[in-house]
């Protein structure tokens, strides 16, 4: 049976491949496949070409049509001629079992997709054992579906006719198909025990979430390295890991704030993306739990990223799936220090596009009528900081009012107000 067990990351050299249809013009197909180098990089691979085709839809048993595969392999051969050899394709749609198999069949090298991309970093970033028990519930359901693509190798040894072969059995009587079947049987029995495992963490974390006392709880969310984590490290004065790759933070953490003289929670949560598979989403519901529970959701956005409005609707759709949507929540722009534009030439004509937008003249559009529920900061270079510190103060005194209005935090302060 096969292992998802990664023992070292090994610089592969990757091509990658996408489609550019009715829903997906050029440009997004572009975005996306920019967003699949990064993710193959963040895995340890270094990407050495892109293949595009235009079509209505990918082809049902090879994704791409016959002539653009044979361009493929021609680069593949024409590489591994000059002492270049690809180590895997990468497609950025998940691939059928149906579809990995021809595929492998005609280039002879490793067929990755984006769902299988994003479970082998997924693998390599878990850390804990909550985590890491995630990830393979995980890896298992995305497994199970194409378990018969790794026992091809058998498919010519199940002749023979056996009694009690029946009807409908034919190629399906010999070792290759016990061995399927064996497989699956363990893989269920397997998941079965992680789902076991995952529902006990489930009720530890369960507890702990009960034994914090009367807090109000914020949850840190958005696309993956939009800087959730160095937001983290700056507000709770704390070390979580924090870096420029994709999938950084996989484990939720949790950290006690105090502005002025409130306290309250702050958890750091995983990013999400774009296609992310379901499997995953599932799989992390226990992680996922700490924005099901929070009070406040602190939407953090890269706003340097062209893309970002994008980003955003991925993220609403993400928590509207989780059941969050009518959470109150905030817009956190980080990274302004890289925000960039294009100033338009005096007698340019055209209309100006996002791109020649300053960061005024954005602050000036839809953001405009979010008021306080809008910052811009900087975490990294620490701009704006206090602002966001103020407004996230009133906000969580607001809630906690509400939630907890005997509580002691803000007794205090009320007897001098009402003094005043």
């Amino acid at each position: 049976m096969k292992e998802f067990v990664i023992s070292e990351v090994k610089a592969e050299t990757a091509v990658l491949v996408g489609l550019i249809t009715k829903e997906q013009d050029e440009a997004k197909t572009k975005e996306y496949l920019d967003e699949l180098e990064f993710l193959a990089d963040t895995a340890g691979a270094v990407t050495v070409k892109r293949f595009t085709q235009r079509v209505n839809g990918p082809n049902q048993t090879t994704y791409v049509g016959k002539g653009k595969l044979e361009e493929i392999k021609q680069y593949i051969l024409d590489e591994e001629d000059a002492e270049r050899e690809i180590g895997m394709v990468i497609f950025d749609d998940e691939l059928s079992a149906k579809q990995i198999r021809n595929i492998e069949n005609e280039l002879k090298v490793k067929i990755l997709d984006r769902t299988s991309l994003i479970l082998d970093i997924f693998a390599m970033r878990a850390q804990t054992a909550n985590a890491k028990t995630q990830v393979e519930l995980a890896q298992y359901r995305y497994m199970l579906p194409r378990l018969q693509r790794l026992w091809t190798h058998l498919e010519r040894q199940g002749g023979g006719s056996g009694s009690g072969g029946g009807k409908g059995s034919v190629g399906l009587r010999g070792p290759g198909e016990t061995q399927l079947e064996m497989d699956r049987r363990i893989i269920l029995q397997r998941m079965s025990l992680l789902k076991e495992r995952l529902a006990e963490i489930d009720k530890q974390k369960t507890t702990q979430r009960k034994n914090r006392g009367r807090l109000i709880r914020v949850a840190l969310v958005g696309y993956t390295n939009v800087g959730k984590s160095t937001l983290m490290n700056l507000m709770s004065k704390s070390e979580v890991f924090a870096e420029n790759k994709l999938f950084a933070t996989l484990d939720t953490t949790v950290r006690k704030v105090v502005v002025e003289n409130l306290p309250f929670l702050l958890a750091d949560t995983v990013g999400f993306i774009r296609k992310l598979p379901t499997d995953l989403v599932d799989s992390f519901k226990s992680t996922l739990d700490e924005v099901r529970e929070a009070d406040l959701l602190l939407h953090v956005v890269d706003i340097s990223h062209p893309d970002f409005e994008e980003q955003i609707k991925v993220v609403d759709k993400t928590l509207a799936d989780l059941g969050c949507a009518d959470k109150p929540s905030m817009i956190i722009f980080n990274k302004i220090d890289a925000y960039t534009w294009v100033e338009k030439e005096a007698d340019d004509l055209t209309p100006a596009t996002k791109e020649n937008m300053t960061l005024n003249d954005l602050k000036k559009t839809w953001m405009a009528k979010m008021g306080d529920d809008c910052l811009f900061i900087s975490a990294r270079e620490k701009i704006n900081i206090q602002e966001m510190r103020d407004v996230i103060y009133k906000r969580v005194r607001e809630l906690h009012v509400q939630k907890y209005p005997y509580n002691d935090f803000l007794y205090q302060d009320y007897s001098e107000e009402e003094q005043n």
